[in-house]
């Protein structure tokens, strides 16, 4: 069977536009969550991460010119094709070749055109996935119909499967996955209606934790079957993966963290790896009460409970279908430079089963990492990389 490995890759947060910068950032325990005022996503204040728009810009016309910055792609466009030029910079990967597949996450896509003082500047079909997916891969000259991941908020994770398992398969030989979102007055109201919103940036586990921060942000990796594309000097390789859906509710967990051990079994066993072999653990974090409890129960029936785990959220925020591979690319860094961040935020055991939280960035060997993911409609996603 074909091996999948991680090529180069980019993050873009409000900690930086390339990977190096964001684990910089975070190595330095530097969140980018902030409280600020913006009418175009609500009334009132607001702590989140966002992507500035001065700096965007100013990437935009480094990297694709200045005639795109306001006619010819949307915010959320513009955010991809920059992680894509980044990812691409120095690799040998030819986004045009037939053999290369894009797959996107997404959980809202253009969202932000069905604002009235957006929805003027863009012809309406480009609030489509499908549509935005086609103006990015037309802008790399790719032959193919483009793959689209929206599953809420395990999508990056979803994304970065399907992608192994096409190379696996032999249909294609190198994929470039990426993931991003954007916030939208539409997204904030929907977090709001939840009260799941916290007023300061958000603290996963901790005992005193308020609530999830929202986060913008894009990751592209370059998945591929030639380990010689593999540039970094420790190899990663994707190892397994699963997905299921507990199907307790419509945006709740269940509680008992049944579908998420059943994903994280799975994922386990299709790696050939035992729960004494996991080093680290990137878990979702979202810092809301059900989701980290579901968590930290899956997590217990799995037998992981002594396995150092962090979640990146207090530093990024949660980047809805951006989050699985943002996660996953810092996960793989941790791999190539054998460190394990910290978790922001924690101070306090906040669930009901003990959990080796990370309070402080260590050196150790890493070679096996498990990461977590859960969304609405009860979806659970877990894979492991490792080299």
């Amino acid at each position: 069977m074909r091996r999948v490995y991680f090529g180069a890759d980019n993050v873009i947060t409000s900690l930086g536009f390339t990977t190096a910068e964001n684990a910089e950032q975070v190595l330095k325990g530097r969140t980018g969550i902030a409280l600020t005022t913006d009418e175009r996503l609500c009334p009132g204040p607001l702590a989140f991460s966002g992507i500035k728009d001065d700096l965007l810009d100013e990437k935009v016309r480094e990297f694709i010119g200045k005639s795109h910055c306001t006619s010819s792609f949307t915010r959320l466009e513009k955010i991809f094709i920059l992680s894509i030029l980044n990812a691409l910079t120095g690799n040998p990967i030819d986004p045009a070749n037939p053999r290369t597949i894009f797959i996107f996450s997404t959980t809202k896509g253009n969202i932000d055109l069905l604002e009235i003082y957006r929805r003027k500047f863009f012809e309406p079909d480009r609030v489509h996935l499908w549509r935005m997916a086609e103006v990015i891969t037309q802008f790399f000259g790719s032959p193919n119909k483009p793959f689209i991941i929206s599953n809420a908020c395990i999508s990056g994770s979803v994304a970065i499967m399907a992608a192994s398992r096409l190379i696996t398969s032999g249909r294609y030989d190198q994929a470039i996955v990426t993931g991003g979102d954007i916030l939208s007055e539409f997204i904030v109201s929907g977090f709001q209606s939840f009260q799941a919103l916290s007023p300061v940036a958000c603290s996963p586990f901790d005992a005193h934790r308020t609530g999830l921060s929202l986060g913008e942000g894009c990751g592209t990796v370059i998945l591929t079957a030639d380990a010689n594309i593999a540039v970094h000097h420790r190899a990663v390789e994707y190892l397994g993966g699963a997905t299921t859906n507990d199907a307790n509710h419509i945006s709740g967990p269940s509680r008992d963290g049944e579908g998420l051990t059943l994903a994280i079994s799975a994922a386990m066993k299709e790696a050939g790896v035992s729960s004494e072999e996991i080093d680290f653990i990137s878990a979702h974090g979202t810092a809301t009460p059900f989701n980290d409890e579901m968590e930290s129960l899956a997590l217990d029936r799995a037998g992981l409970s002594p396995v150092p785990v962090n979640s990146f959220k207090g530093y990024i925020g949660h980047t809805l279908g951006a989050a699985g591979i943002i996660e996953t690319i810092l996960s793989a860094f941790s791999i190539r430079n054998n460190i394990l961040f910290k978790s922001a935020g924690y101070t306090k055991n906040g669930v009901s089963r003990p959990l080796n939280i990370i309070t402080d960035n260590r050196y150790q060997p890493v070679r096996r990492v498990l990461k977590t993911a859960s969304g609405f409609g009860g979806c659970n996603a877990a894979i492991v990389i490792g080299n």
